[in-house]
């Protein structure tokens, strides 16, 4: 029975696409999620503030 994989090594055109497509599927990264933590961080930030400010006052 034959391989049903077909090895893109075998020709110089099946091997330039599947590179291409390598290519295309590194280059879609995750956004940036500093903006995120930021606003947690910031969050955190002001919930401590108005904690510690009932606490004193």
């Amino acid at each position: 029975m034959s391989d049903p994989q077909i090895d893109p090594a075998g020709n110089t055109q099946a091997f330039r696409a599947f590179a291409q497509n390598q290519d295309a599927a590194a280059s879609k990264e995750q956004p940036s999620r500093l903006p995120l933590w930021l606003a947690v961080g910031a969050v955190i930030v002001v919930a401590l503030a108005v904690v510690a400010y009932l606490l004193v006052s």
